[in-house]
């Protein structure tokens, strides 16, 4: 009797019939998808979490690197994968501003991809070359309302929630300032530290280090509360009431996968994402855990779709 009990414990371990996907997810490699090359701040959230979740399922979890396009290359491969689990998706605050900058998206964001979980969320800085005349965000209005056009601001790319935070920037306290795109955060910094550009807007955490060393002045911070890493620095939303942008993760998967699995796999991310090793190691590159559930991960990315079109259509923003 006990060699049955075993027997039928086994096969239902291994998925024969009598179990559900859920019950025997994942019994194979899991693949992550992340949109970037490798080294990146994405990077590094995909790789917290893969170990964490390859402790919790028993299985390896392998990082794909498939950069290109803005985040669309990688995405696009996730949503055109096999709808069963194993392919799952890395999405960053681009997934959803680039329904409203891009005509020409090889998946629709909303049918074609479902939320797992928001993984993560990173404060946005808004810094400032250290000679600017303005120290808070009233005597940035002020300034840049005395000198339409004149004032530049550094941003990673066009598309990118930064570049968006700007131009949210310029409509909320109706000022003109320039955008000037860069490939990546890091390599704007030296224009900013010198003066070539007055502004940039940054992950705060890319950012702290020269902050640190005085090379830029940080003025304020987007995100709807303060940092917990520079409580005394205010949000761009005590000057302007509503303002809020912030940088987040997120992983996806295609729209057909299994509910039961969907829910499995987000509640695990949940459970890595309150690891007290993860949080701290998270807390060091200037994160902070942010797990849901997948029907609050889809609310949010269908409120943020709607909410950076009409910032895109109201600013003009395009692609380069």
């Amino acid at each position: 009797m006990r060699s049955l009990v075993r027997t039928l414990a086994l096969a239902l371990a291994v998925g024969l019939p009598g179990a559900t996907p859920a019950q025997t997810f994942p019994a194979k490699p899991v693949r992550l998808v992340v949109p970037f090359p490798p080294g990146g701040a994405t990077d590094i959230i995909a790789r917290l979490l893969g170990q964490k979740l390859q402790e919790i399922w028993g299985q390896p979890v392998v990082i794909d690197y498939k950069p290109g396009g803005g985040t669309v290359v990688g995405t696009d491969f996730v949503a055109k994968s096999p709808a069963d689990g194993y392919t799952m998706g890395v999405v960053i605050t681009a997934h959803v501003i680039n329904p409203g900058m891009r005509s020409d998206l090889p998946y629709d964001t909303v049918n074609d991809l479902a939320g797992v979980s928001m993984v993560a969320v990173s404060h946005i800085a808004l810094v400032a070359t250290p000679g600017l005349e303005a120290d808070t965000v009233p005597e940035l209005i002020a300034l840049a309302r005395k000198n339409p056009g004149k004032l530049t601001y550094a941003t990673p790319g066009t598309g990118t929630a930064m570049h968006l935070a700007g131009e949210l920037l310029k409509s909320a306290a109706g000022i003109d300032i320039v955008h000037v795109p860069y490939k990546g955060g890091s390599p704007a910094y030296p224009d900013v530290i010198s003066g070539r550009v007055a502004l940039q807007l940054d992950p705060i955490f890319a950012s702290m280090p020269n902050i640190k060393a005085g090379k830029v002045k940080l003025i304020a911070i987007t995100s709807p509360r303060r940092a917990p890493s520079v409580p005394e620095v205010p949000t761009v939303g005590e000057t302007l009431p509503g303002f809020s942008v912030m940088s987040i993760s997120g992983v996806v998967v295609p729209s057909p996968t299994p509910r039961e699995v969907v829910q499995k796999a987000s509640a695990d991310i949940r459970r890595a994402l309150a690891m007290s090793d993860l949080v701290e190691r998270m807390g060091q590159v200037g994160m902070e855990p942010s797990g849901t559930t997948p029907e609050q991960f889809d609310n949010y990315i269908r409120a943020e779709i709607e909410k950076w079109a009409r910032v895109v259509k109201a600013s003009g923003a395009k692609l380069d």
